[in-house]
């Protein structure tokens, strides 16, 4: 591999005469019959005996035309299996995106549909996951917020806040000019939902980024942060404050990123990573590319609910069951942990999220379905200020405290978390929604208003929050003076 480009075009004819009579590279080997238990968790992929001529061509240019992308692959598994260009590029005459690229017709985008010609097991599970599913977000509040409230449709009918914001994480629709060229407004991009021209769904290379698609990328915490991060949903910054964190950076060397099982602890035993509880093996777990698959709770909602019960709503025939899910998230634990030890932090994991949606979320939500069904608010997103406050409650603060109690972070669990919930709450929402009140009155909608006032005065009551109107300092009060 390190000759000059004329060595590498000697190489390119002689294989291009080997392969006259047959230009089709031979399948890949079967796979054994008699696979061992660590083949079962992560079974290995055959590659081809030698390099293709079209790729063996390819290589001769793009060695001194894209230097970068040449060393990327030749430090590649992709390499030493005698997976080359062509193998991923190739398109057929016809298919959306195809293009006549010297002697060949390929397709820049190389899609899940493509790797699923070698990796048909890995996308399958990817494509029943959340993450193939993340570029559809049209009409969300996020989307109306970007497109709309942001944004302009300055980039080929597209909001630029969609193009190098949301969708570069979400992924975007990839459109297809006239003259055959992909159009500014979806491409580039790796978003790991993106839409794809073939009608598949998703990038592999937003985790195993291209030429290398190296898994030990894939297992490290940066690639998963490069979305999971911020004000919504800080997964990455709440597993850096954890002692799973802690625990990795301080072990970094010994945590054999680069091993062909990775399994957790054999392989290594110094710390997990977000790929460790999502998506890799264990002595008693297959390696998934489902990443919600070990997932209990639906904790970005406004309203927590089991994944099972959110899939139901979605449409979902016969869904995984939660416990199934918490089963096995468990088994992660006690490759580390006594089973006592994961047992407790799901409880208390439940009761937290418990006390979010009962005492904050399911009142809040009760609150601003009365004032939009009496017609106090508009049916239009974020033109009401109270609908800020809402989305702040449960979008930023609340997300941030139910993902800091799933991952051992204190300070985004209570101060970046609750606390702020608390504090939106009480000396946001309730006071805007007294003021939602006071003008429906003053426009006359005095039916409306007392709905309102009733739904506020009810939870306001509650046991959860009591102490706000003082009755819990009363009935204390009270107490001490009948002791006297």
């Amino acid at each position: 591999m390190h000759g000059d480009g004329i060595w590498w075009k000697g190489v390119g004819l002689l294989l291009a005469l080997f392969w006259l009579a047959d230009p089709v590279m031979a399948a890949p080997a079967a796979a054994p019959t008699d696979e061992s238990k660590a083949d079962a968790l992560v079974k290995p992929l055959r590659g081809f005996e030698h390099l293709s001529r079209e790729s063996a061509t390819c290589v001769s240019c793009h060695r001194e035309k894209s230097l970068g992308i040449y060393q990327q692959w030749g430090a590649s598994k992709h390499f030493r299996a005698n997976v080359g260009c062509y193998e991923c590029h190739q398109a057929k005459p016809g298919e959306p995106d195809a293009i006549k690229h010297k002697d060949f017709v390929i397709s820049t985008i190389v899609s899940p549909k493509d790797c699923a010609q070698c990796h048909k097991r890995e996308v399958e599970e990817f494509d029943r996951s959340h993450h193939a599913t993340a570029g559809q977000i049209l009409g969300s509040l996020d989307n109306v917020l970007a497109e709309v409230v942001e944004g302009a449709p300055l980039l080929h009918g597209k909001s630029p806040v969609v193009v190098s914001g949301c969708a570069s994480c979400h992924g975007s629709e990839v459109k297809i000019k006239p003259d055959g060229t992909l159009s500014a407004a979806g491409w580039p991009n790796t978003g790991i939902g993106r839409l794809n021209p073939d009608g598949s769904k998703g990038s592999c290379a937003a985790c195993h980024m291209r030429h290398s698609f190296s898994a030990a990328q894939a297992r490290h915490p940066d690639t998963c942060g490069r979305c999971h991060l911020g004000p919504d949903h800080p997964q990455k910054e709440v597993y850096e404050e954890s002692q799973h964190g802690i625990l990795f950076s301080a072990n970094l060397s010994a945590m054999n990123l680069s091993s062909d099982k990775w399994l957790a602890g054999e392989d290594y035993s110094a710390a997990p990573t977000c790929a460790t509880c999502h998506i890799s093996a264990t002595k008693d777990l297959p390696v998934t590319h489902d990443v919600g698959d070990r997932i209990s709770w639906d904790l970005r909602s406004p309203i927590s609910i089991h994944i099972d019960d959110r899939d139901r709503k979605k449409g979902l025939q016969d869904p995984k069951a939660w416990l199934e899910r918490r089963k096995e998230m468990k088994l992660i634990c006690v490759t580390c942990h006594g089973a006592n030890n994961g047992e407790n932090f799901f409880e208390q994991l439940d009761a937290f999220v418990e006390l979010y949606n009962e005492k904050f979320a399911k009142p809040g939500s009760r609150l601003m379905k009365t004032m939009l069904d009496e017609g106090l608010i508009t049916k239009t997103p974020f033109d009401d200020q109270v609908e800020w406050t809402w989305f702040y409650l449960w979008h930023h603060e609340g997300r941030r405290a139910r993902h800091g109690a799933a991952m051992n972070g204190p300070d985004y669990a209570h101060w970046h978390g609750m606390y702020e919930v608390a504090d939106r709450f009480y000396m946001k929402l309730v006071p805007e929604v007294k003021e939602v009140i006071a003008h429906a009155e003053q426009q006359g909608k005095k039916e409306s208003a007392a709905k309102v006032r009733t739904v506020l005065d009810d939870i306001l009551n509650s046991e959860y929050h009591k102490w706000f109107l003082g009755q819990r300092e009363k009935k204390a009060a009270e107490a001490g003076g009948a002791k006297k």
